[in-house]
């Protein structure tokens, strides 16, 4: 047991989080699915219709759905599969993955799998958008290494901010043969949040107006928070049970903060899967379209209750600052169980091995500024390259935010490692495709572009920055 270690030597005395999981339906006042999930925690998986081995084929619809919110009040949304969010990806390392995609909307569309290293052709950008009552199919290979946590939504131009606040978004799950954290109960939690007018239609102010102005600073933000699709729902955990947290940010342009007060986290994994070893976090941030993976254990007495919260966080500009931002917010309750409890699983004090990419075979250095609005002093222009390499190179980009707002970082494509943070080495190895940038600061990344050639996006995953042009191409041959 040299190498092993219980979650109890793991945690705090405090402990750690909760399980997602409620025996019934729960009130909303926001986008909940068509079929409305009855435990309340995992959202439904896509259906393999193949027969042949080591491959999964996926249909996948986005179509205009009429949602019931409240009791006589029904909501125009759109949806993946008649769901929001979307069914659940799930495959395994070695997969070849085939998605028969077909758009329903009244607009043109693409699917983006975010975090997912695929060819150009399957990456569901701004360069390949799929006309309303076309179809498509989105073809690819999950290599070795990408078991993680990722998530799907759409990315056309200059309206992924509107369709994903419609309801356009799904989670992914890659696995690995050879995981090396014991079987125990996983739980895919989608965060998100939204606005609506009082008919319960989702509000997106007029541009022009004083309130999408702030949107447009800002990033979208809505008042009512929800766990796959679901308003505070109530989950239940037996005690000294450990989960699985799989957490995506879904959201527009919130960040999150969360913390279950008394308790403990243990992160095994972030954006591109598991860590080296497990790291004790009393708190979690995460940016838009950032993943996190926890081990959760509940150590609460039988019957108590406690809650998740989003504390403050200040990512503002101080002229468009919310009035209640540093106000915490409730996600979720976490109920403990009255049945027996259960005893504590050995869990590896070492996940994975994760090579640094060498800094002495770095063929460029490249600067990215991210000021306001723009990327480099420069507005999206999808005729023009930004940054031009070839395959096989290994750059470090530096990212420097010189407003006073964070930005979320994201590069589609390829995964990266961050070197440090306004000169501080990153205390952990983790591959990343997203990295808040936090206001007046500066972080520097190091990526290898291993193959794929084609042009990939780079931008504030803010979607409103992004629709406004706050993206660069980066072409690799």
């Amino acid at each position: 047991m040299a190498h092993r270690l219980t979650l109890l030597t793991l945690l705090t005395l405090s402990g750690s989080l909760v399980a997602l999981s409620s025996p019934h339906e729960t009130y909303s006042a926001s986008l909940v699915r068509a079929r409305p999930n009855r435990d309340g925690s995992n959202p439904g998986v896509l259906v393999n219709i193949s027969k042949l081995p080591r491959t999964v084929e996926v249909n996948i619809t986005a179509a205009v759905t009429s949602l019931s919110m409240q009791p006589g009040v029904t909501t125009e949304a759109f949806a993946y599969n008649g769901q929001v969010p979307g069914p659940t990806l799930d495959v395994r390392e070695g997969d070849h993955v085939i998605v028969h995609f077909r758009n329903d909307l009244p607009e043109p569309t693409t699917v983006h799998w975010h975090g997912i290293h695929l060819p150009f052709e399957s990456d569901g950008s701004p360069f390949h958008p799929i006309k309303p009552g076309e179809t498509h199919d989105y073809a690819f290979t999950v290599r070795p290494g990408t078991a993680g946590t990722y998530w799907y939504h759409p990315h056309p131009d200059h309206r992924t901010g509107f369709a994903i606040g419609k309801g356009l978004f799904g989670g992914i799950i890659v696995r690995a043969a050879d995981d090396p954290l014991p079987a125990m109960q996983e739980k895919l939690l989608i965060l998100s949040d939204n606005r609506f007018l009082h008919d319960g239609s989702i509000d997106f102010p007029d541009p022009s107006s004083h309130h999408g102005g702030i949107d447009e600073e800002n990033g979208r933000e809505g008042p009512v928070l929800f766990v796959n699709g679901h308003v505070m729902p109530t989950l239940t955990i037996r005690s000294g049970e450990i989960q699985r947290w799989r957490v995506v940010n879904a959201s527009a342009g919130r960040i999150y903060r969360i913390a279950l007060p008394g308790y403990t986290f243990v992160q095994v994994g972030s954006d591109g899967g598991l860590l080296e070893a497990p790291r004790e976090v009393k708190e979690v941030l995460l940016a838009t379209g950032e993943r996190v993976e926890l081990l959760v254990r509940g150590i609460g007495a039988p019957g108590s209750k406690a809650v998740l919260q989003n504390l403050p966080y200040d990512r503002y500009a101080p002229q468009t600052r919310p009035k209640d931002w540093n106000t915490t917010l409730d996600l979720l309750t976490l109920q403990t169980t009255n049945e027996t409890p259960v005893a504590a699983l050995a869990i590896p004090s070492t996940l994975q091995k994760i090579t640094p990419l060498d800094t002495t075979k770095v063929t460029a250095v490249r600067t990215v500024v991210f000021g306001q609005g723009m990327i480099n002093g420069k507005l999206m222009d999808m005729a023009r390259v930004d940054v031009s390499t070839k395959v096989g190179a290994t750059e470090i980009w530096e990212i420097e935010n010189i407003v006073g707002m964070d930005h979320p970082f994201h590069l589609h494509g390829f995964q990266f490692q961050v070197l440090d943070r306004d000169g501080v080495r990153e205390p952990y190895l983790a591959w990343k495709d997203m990295l808040n940038i936090p206001k007046h600061s500066t972080a520097r990344i190091i990526v290898r572009y291993d193959d794929y050639p084609g042009k990939w996006m780079f931008h504030c995953h803010i979607l409103d920055h992004e629709d406004h042009g706050m993206m660069g191409v980066l072409e690799v041959k």
